[in-house]
């Protein structure tokens, strides 16, 4: 079985000229289904019986059989109640839910649901020319309890636009047509009428149809067709009959051609408040009139006058058309202990090709529809120029911000976040660290005397690295008095040029450390470390720029202590190591410093070369290399020292023991420089050798389009999506992706800004929820 569905949301789409609706269009299949066809036989034939039983009591619109396919037998009239009745329709709203629930239609609801928010008007047309699937309770749908201002309305597979002369009177016009009252009190509907001043309305009384025929061709034209009265469906004919008074039983197809002029002429609803109408809306549909109302059963006096008063105080406070119609249906729930399935009975017929008239627009008053349409859930309208200016200002916005270092402390903690996540790394086998632990203090004294350090080195020259590096001061003897192990020392730095003694800048005179010998015959490389603000050392001050103290600091070299050390490595295997421009180029690679705006730094002091560090991923950061004591070396430990893992490495000797202390926080917690130092030897000598990829980022125009990119992202998923939990999975979803992609581009060496993309994609949502609250504001 198939089904075509139409639905149209009144807010978020712009004003359409009058007759140019624009519906968005589903189908789907639909499995048989012999209960739900046997549970609404069930369902009339005991609503029948009910009202049968109580005919007298309630005023039936309807003094003839509505239906000879349904039979009455005896035993049903004797045998049934009004619980047997609630009992079948709470198994039709259940057999309904089942039935839409199916695999074939699926689909359909779920694309509604991710489309479409609980506060939109919305307009939904059944089409189909099967008259069972047409009488099925659409509004029982599980679809139409979650959406309150949805509302259902039937339509055949072909329309058409009718053109209209636009009369545009101060008043809404409403022909009234009072058929035959045996039995029920039409008084009353006339008086509801009449207390509306807005309208102008002319009554016809029982009149004769030459009176109606007459009135339905006049020139001026109606806005609205009323008929109250008896009247029946005669379902093999596909057509209608209305009381129109005592004598006169009126086939609705005698008035094909009067309402074809009154259609000319203006006629937007045509209101049935009769029984059984199913048969007068499937004619007049042939006509394509716009919009329709009937009863799909009978319908007792009371019911009928409350639906048009609630119906009409809705649609003349300026609700729409297909609102009204919902909340007067509702609101007929009231009446259903003493009118069972009362709620169940108003039916709209719809002509897709038409729009919903308001009120005010049947009086011309188009600046009240604007008005309505724009503003009618108290929210803006969402279009795709709106999605790009609100996507224009989150950027415009989230770049300023980021520009002035706001954002900067959460971008580092993301960076950090992201070099956790990379995928393991082996230790480096260029190089070996020579550690003093607790031991080899308690063994040698500390601070650690020169004569120690002379035969460390000593030793380690006989089995021939490529460069070492004393990371431990030794600016005056050790002990104090012990001047000719001091000037050993230093000649010993002398005689070996791969030895790298260190110094320290530390920005002051009074804080400044020198090397043990300010001969040049010495490499000596500052040990100085840079944090950012929240003290973490992700940055690497490869060589220095020219400052005021340098001539009279004592520390008077230009290079880092990681420079010399990775410098002697790679001139010992040949590799060049050249500026190219205001880059260090090692071998092939050029490695690009830090300038003043890079990645997420915002505002940098990048006076001097400076490398972001990109850490070596291994099981334990502090493991970085094959790691040694002092007196595995100086005892010659065959069991704890292979010489071998001296032999054309990078040597780093320091202090490992816990007692003194040498903390900086990293990437990966806390450090001792000498793991630093080592990590940034081990960077530079992977890149010129592994071709190890090392960190980049986006020039700023780049990342500005990245910001651009996921902020129009967002704002598509606000514009599309109008429920705000689905809202919020779909961007959970798309953040998801964001961080993937940011993960994936990272492990690469690429350091995309994923907070920016983050806010930037979320931000859309706060734009367009600040727009509706300045706006309800506004309106109030």
């Amino acid at each position: 079985m198939t089904v075509q569905l139409l639905y149209e949301n009144l807010v978020d789409e712009p004003l359409q000229e009058e007759g140019n609706s624009q519906w968005r269009q589903f189908q789907g299949n639909l499995p048989a289904s012999p209960i739900l066809l046997d549970l609404y036989r069930r369902w009339q034939l005991l609503y029948e019986l009910i009202y049968e039983s109580r005919y007298i009591n309630v005023g039936l619109r309807q003094s003839q059989p509505r239906d000879e396919d349904i039979k009455i037998d005896d035993a049903d009239v004797t045998h049934f109640s009004d619980v047997d009745f609630y009992k079948v329709c709470d198994e039709l709203q259940k057999q309904i839910d089942i039935w839409l629930d199916a695999e074939e239609f699926r689909h359909i609801d779920r694309q509604l649901r991710m489309q479409l928010s609980r506060d939109d008007e919305i307009r939904f047309i059944i089409q189909s020319e099967d008259i069972l699937l047409r009488k099925l309770p659409w509004h029982l749908w599980r679809f139409f309890s979650d959406y309150p201002k949805a509302e259902v309305g039937l339509s055949s597979l072909e329309f058409e636009t009718k053109t209209q002369v636009k009369n545009h009177p101060p008043q809404v016009k409403i022909l009234a047509v009072l058929g035959d009252s045996k039995g029920i009190d039409i008084d009353a509907d006339r008086k509801i009428l009449e207390s509306f001043p807005s309208a102008k309305i002319v009554f016809l009384v029982e009149p004769k149809h030459s009176e109606l025929d007459t009135l339905l061709w006049n020139n001026q034209g109606w806005n609205i067709l009323y008929f109250a009265g008896h009247s029946y469906s005669n379902p093999g004919e596909k057509t209608g009959y209305i009381h129109i008074n005592k004598n006169e039983y009126l086939n609705i197809n005698y008035l094909t051609n009067a309402l074809k002029k009154a259609l000319k002429n203006g006629l937007q609803i045509v209101i049935f408040n009769s029984c059984d109408g199913f048969g007068l809306a499937q004619k007049l549909e042939d006509l394509h009139i716009p919009q329709i109302i009937v009863m799909r059963e009978r319908v007792p006096d009371k019911v009928a006058q409350e639906f048009l008063k609630h119906f009409l105080i809705n649609f003349a406070e300026g609700q729409s058309f297909y609102l009204s119609v919902r909340q007067a249906r509702e609101k007929l729930q009231g009446l259903e202990s003493e009118f069972p399935a009362a709620s169940w009975l108003p039916v709209i017929f719809q002509n897709p090709a038409e729009t919903s008239p308001l009120w005010d627009k049947l009086r011309g008053n188009n600046q009240e529809l604007k008005k309505y349409i724009s503003c009618s859930s108290s929210q803006l309208t969402i279009n795709y120029k709106i999605t790009l200016i609100v996507s224009l200002i989150v950027t415009i916005s989230v770049t300023l911000i980021r520009g002035f270092g706001i954002l900067q402390p959460w971008e580092m903690k993301a960076f950090d976040h992201l070099m956790q996540m990379r995928s393991p790394e082996s230790e480096d086998s260029r190089l070996l660290i020579v550690g003093a632990d607790e031991k080899d203090i308690r063994t040698y004294g500390y601070p650690l005397p020169d004569a120690v350090i002379t035969r460390l080195l000593d030793k380690l020259q006989q089995y021939q690295p490529a460069a070492i590096g004393l990371n431990i001061v030794r600016d005056s003897p050790v002990p104090i008095n012990d001047i000719v192990s001091h000037k050993a020392l230093i000649n010993y730095f002398q005689k070996n040029q791969n030895l790298i003694a260190v110094c320290a800048l530390n920005n002051s005179l009074e804080q400044s450390t020198a090397p043990p010998s300010q001969s040049s015959e010495i490499p000596v490389g500052f040990v100085d470390l840079f944090d950012d603000q929240d003290k973490i050392v992700r940055r690497y001050l490869l060589s220095r720029s020219e400052n005021p103290i340098s001539e009279v600091s004592p520390c008077i070299t230009k290079y880092s202590f990681g420079w010399q050390l990775a410098y002697q490595y790679l001139n010992a295997k040949k590799i060049p190591v050249a500026t190219f421009k205001d880059d260090w180029k090692f071998g092939a690679f050029v490695i690009k410093h830090l300038e003043k705006s890079s990645g997420g730094y915002q505002n940098l002091d990048a006076r001097g070369n400076q490398l972001l560090i990109n850490y070596r991923h291994t099981l334990d950061p502090i493991h970085i290399a094959q790691q040694v004591t002092l007196r595995d070396i100086l005892n010659a430990d065959r069991d704890r020292f292979n010489p071998a893992w001296v032999k054309n490495r990078v040597v780093l000797i320091g202090v490992v023991a816990p007692s003194v202390k040498d903390p900086h926080q990293t990437s990966y917690g806390e450090m001792r420089s000498l793991y630093i130092h080592a990590h940034v030897v081990s960077q530079l000598l992977s890149t010129a050798e592994d071709h190890r990829q090392l960190l980049w980022w986006l020039p700023k125009w780049s990342e500005t389009l990245w910001i651009f990119c996921w902020s129009l992202t967002g704002s598509i998923v606000i514009w599309r999506v109008k429920i705000s939990l689905h809202r919020g999975l779909a961007l959970g979803i798309c953040s998801a992706i964001l961080y993937g992609i940011c993960w994936s581009i990272f492990s690469l060496g690429g350091w995309i800004p994923l907070i920016p993309g983050i806010i930037a994609l979320v931000a859309p949502w706060g734009v367009i929820w600040l727009g509706n609250a300045v706006y309800n504001k506004q309106q109030t």
